[in-house]
């Protein structure tokens, strides 16, 4: 409910102008995207196919009650009979033959056979001879089971879970990746806006210097080609900032479509300063994400299915038998009540059975294949393990060395600030030479531009890790959406 409202007060907000005064921030654009983009829309519907197949696969599992049949069953033509002499007569006939079966059956997981109970009732309808007779099974059960055979439900029994649980750890991977996406949006619009801000800084100090500059000149305090300087900086800050504008138009469509936000506003946004420092230890990480990623399942998963083609393999390229039996009363008779009335014995035993005596080596050949297979998973699943451990490894240790990047740039900036600050005073005051600053210009803007690209890779790392291993590292604690 607190989401919901939170949602709510900020999109009516939004579209009343009340951001104008408050500025959106990191955490906040990437709440909204977890809720409204169309990406964490996709990710939900995927985790709700997901539940709905596994539900679907569980109740394969349990007792299945069905009732089939023929309802008619009518038949008017001629047929051909073969007379006692051998010749054939065409006979017509015109009747109704219908049928209803009411069956219960249940799977058998560890054998893979069936076991079921069935009732039906019959109704033939002479309709040339105005006869009707019903048969009927009151009572029958019976299995279906194969024998020497590979068992698709053993097997289904083992990756199916893990399927399921792969579906919803991908769901938690779709959210964090729509996190991490919304970042990369963000600063990409934060890049446009604070370059956006400097240019419109610099156009106005060019202006402003240029002013004086020129008065500068007529005391004779300042050269021709000082001033010619200072007129093609004041051009060059003006076209700068035309191009600054319209990159933070374009990087503004791009974050609002993906937040779902139906609006060419643009958001003002706020730098993400404050850091939590936090410590990540490499082999946490790693264990952490081996037990919350969906890769750690698939590497189980792949070595199940490797595993089950060997066997299936194996299984259908040997004896292959399949038993059938039942045990039921049946009767007959001119009414359907006389079919339940002292029914006979009705019983069916059948053993089929194939052998492949000579295949010149084919279901060898199929045998080992499935075999290769399964070492080439074995080996792929290792090698998929150490690049998935040493991508974790790298992103740890990204992500501390990009801590103490952002505190270094800050202060850089700082002081290329400051020292622009003194630069421009004395110009102003005294004889600074056009070209020193320049040179405090073009530091203060760099050392602005290289602290936010440093905020932003910071950012995107963390993301990056919060992704890989699906946990919380400033809260010590697994990420769960529900």
């Amino acid at each position: 409910m607190k989401t919901f409202l939170y949602l709510l007060v900020f999109l009516l907000s939004f579209h009343s102008g009340w951001c104008q005064d408050r500025k959106l921030t990191l955490a906040q654009a990437v709440e909204l995207a977890r809720h409204e983009s169309l990406a964490a829309k996709q990710a939900l519907t995927q985790k709700k196919t997901i539940y709905w197949q596994y539900r679907s696969f569980l109740s394969d599992y349990k007792p299945q009650l069905s009732l089939n049949g023929t309802l008619p069953g009518f038949t008017r033509s001629f047929i051909e009979v073969v007379q006692p002499d051998g010749t054939i007569a065409f006979q017509p006939v015109s009747n109704n033959n219908s049928l209803l079966n009411l069956s219960l059956s249940q799977s058998i997981a560890p054998t893979g056979g069936v076991l079921y109970v069935q009732n039906q009732l019959q109704r033939f309808d002479d309709f040339a001879r105005n006869n009707t007779r019903y048969n009927g099974v009151p009572f029958e059960i019976g299995i279906t089971q194969p024998l020497f055979r590979y068992n698709a439900m053993k097997w289904d029994r083992r990756i199916q879970p893990l399927k399921y649980q792969e579906g919803m750890q991908e769901f938690i991977s779709s959210m964090e990746e729509v996190a991490l996406r919304t970042s990369q949006y963000y600063f990409e619009l934060l890049v446009a806006q604070v370059n956006l801000q400097i240019a419109e800084k610099n156009r106005q100090n060019n202006d402003t210097l240029y002013t004086i500059a020129k008065h500068k000149l007529d005391l004779g305090r300042l050269s021709q080609n000082d001033l010619l300087q200072l007129q093609m900086g004041l051009l060059t800050a003006e076209k700068d900032l035309a191009s600054a504008q319209q990159s933070a138009t374009v990087t503004s469509l791009q974050l609002n479509r993906y937040m779902g936000l139906r609006t060419d506003q643009m958001p003002a946004l706020e730098i993400p300063t404050e850091l939590r420092e936090f410590r990540v230890e490499a082999q946490k990480a790693i264990q952490e994400a081996f037990m919350n990623r969906a890769d750690a399942i698939t590497f189980q998963r792949r070595l199940l299915e490797a595993e089950r083609d060997v066997q299936q393999a194996v299984k259908e390229n040997g004896l292959n038998a399949s038993l059938n039996a039942n045990f039921g009363l049946s009767n007959q008779g001119i009414r359907p009540a006389e079919v339940y009335r002292k029914p006979q014995d009705r019983e069916f035993v059948e053993l089929q059975f194939t052998l492949p005596i000579l295949t010149w080596g084919r279901n060898k050949a199929r045998t080992e294949v499935a075999r290769a297979n399964r070492e080439f998973a074995q080996q792929s699943v290792e090698q998929d393990k150490i690049t998935f451990e040493q991508q974790i490894f790298t992103q740890v240790t990204l992500l501390e060395m990009l801590q103490k990047q952002v505190k270094l740039t800050r202060l850089a900036d700082e002081i290329a600030a400051n020292r622009y600050q003194i630069a421009q005073d004395r110009f102003i005051l005294s004889n600074l030479s056009v070209t020193d600053l320049v040179i405090a210009t073009q530091e203060k803007d760099r050392a602005k531009r290289d602290y936010i690209l440093a905020l932003r890779d910071y950012w995107q790392s963390y993301y990056s890790l919060r992704l890989l291993t699906l946990y919380d590292f400033e809260r010590n604690e697994k990420i769960v959406y529900n």
